[in-house]
């Protein structure tokens, strides 16, 4: 059989059953549904209904489901070669990819990428290389933040549930400050007293390699980092030579408006990971850096069996193409401010909505019960969740108490199509809301 071909008369149901038979419990599942097609912002399930998109495999296609010029790109390569392991027999395509985000990356400076296949893998990378470079064990991460599910990157992660739940201890040398929300009463003060706390109870800050930080929490809640934050941060780190990470996985590629989130900002990292919207749905992820940071490992010291894959480094290239020809950061901008004023107009008639926030087209929708901020409405969430499926919308919650809708659409989505999902998220809302 076709692994396209699906079995006649198969439901969702019947596959959820073979799923739990085959599948340890710890791999979740948002939506019981399995996918059949998917185009754009639309997906089809394997009983033939319609779904508005609207997590996009977590900000992955950025440019919408099968991009004909992705795909295109991907299947050109096939016919010449799938796999040469890069640090075996190199090829030009891993090349023309690094050379092209060294170019978009922030800053002056001279750069240097190399590929791996996910987030975490980025992540630990960029870990080891700062440390590599300072000799300094030490590294900061923020309260709410995700960064992965490998041990070193669920220790960055700042989250217990469900990521760490019963699978500690976790590598050393690790340690959480607050992050910066004025609507769970962190200002920027209280964020920055916290690094220098650190500093005065924990860890000495000449032993700290780096701080990792995403310019938008993703798992965290949405949350935009100040401006101020970032800009305060990179001054603490150039005072005592620590190494500035910017964790983009989530929001790069156009995702903010920008390529990079941290540009909002006018901070320059000296480190920044990539994934997720980068491959346009093949698995691929980058650590771009500053060259003399990038150079402090020997030769053998990074790589990975399949990183940069062929197929995939074809599919980003393919992607960058399209985010520039189609104007996709602009794009991102124009959605975002869409989004937010019909989310606007809904709150002021929903006492439930607490904030509506966002960078670009990557927004969100912060829920309490009877509007009071002590009390985060995760109950209500999910019951929206659960309606909007119903009305065949797709949509994905997140947030340290779950109570938080994040909207990540496809940048490419037709304006229709965007209209018609937000209607179907305003009457989801209204429905469970009572």
């Amino acid at each position: 059989m076709n692994a396209n071909t699906l079995p006649p008369g198969m439901t969702n149901a019947d596959y959820m059953a073979r799923r739990g038979a085959a599948l340890p419990r710890g791999v979740g599942q948002a939506h019981p549904l399995f996918a059949s097609k998917a185009l754009n912002a639309e997906l089809w399930d394997v009983e033939g209904r319609r779904y508005i998109d609207f997590v996009a495999g977590i900000a992955v296609v950025n440019t919408g489901h099968c991009h004909p010029k992705v795909v295109a790109a991907a299947q050109a390569q096939i016919p010449h070669f799938s796999h040469t392991c890069f640090q075996v027999v190199a090829y030009d395509g891993y090349l023309r990819l690094a050379e092209r985000l060294n170019k978009l990356a922030p800053g002056d400076a001279p750069k240097k990428t190399f590929f791996v296949s996910t987030g975490a893998e980025a992540v630990e990378n960029a870990v080891k290389i700062a440390r590599g470079y300072t000799g300094r064990p030490g590294v900061i991460a923020f309260t709410g933040a995700f960064h992965g599910r490998t041990l070193l990157t669920l220790g960055l992660t700042g989250k217990v549930d469900p990521y760490k739940l019963g699978v500690g201890p976790f590598p050393a040398e690790i340690y959480h400050a607050p992050y910066p929300c004025a609507l769970h009463g962190v200002s920027v003060d209280d964020a920055m007293r916290g690094i220098e706390t650190l500093f005065k109870n924990d860890i000495e800050a000449k032993r700290v390699a780096a701080f990792i930080v995403e310019p938008v929490q993703g798992e965290g809640g949405y949350y935009p980092a100040p401006a101020e934050f970032l800009q305060r941060l990179r001054a603490l780190a150039d005072k005592h030579g620590i190494v500035l990470i910017a964790d983009e996985i989530q929001t790069g590629v156009g995702r903010t408006g920008k390529m990079f989130a941290m540009e909002h900002s006018g901070v320059v990292p000296d480190i920044i990971t990539m994934a997720k919207g980068l491959g346009g749905g093949f698995p691929i992820a980058a650590v771009v850096g500053r060259a003399d940071i990038m150079d402090s490992l020997s030769p053998g010291g990074l790589g990975s069996t399949y990183a940069g894959a062929p197929m995939a480094c074809a599919a980003a290239l393919a992607v960058l193409d399209v985010v520039e020809s189609e104007n996709l950061c602009e794009r991102s901008t124009e959605i975002g401010a869409h989004m937010q004023a019909r989310l606007r107009e809904l709150g002021g008639r929903q006492k439930c909505i607490g904030d509506v926030r966002g960078l670009g087209a990557m927004v969100a929708v912060e829920f309490f019960h009877d509007g009071d901020h002590a009390r985060p409405a995760a109950d209500l969430v999910k019951a929206i969740v659960a309606e909007a499926l119903k009305r065949g919308l797709l949509l994905l919650s997140c947030g340290i108490y779950g109570n938080v809708l994040r909207l990540m659409v496809p940048l490419t989505i037709e304006q229709n199509v965007l209209d018609e999902g937000l209607d179907i998220l305003a009457a989801s809302i209204e429905a469970a809301a009572g």
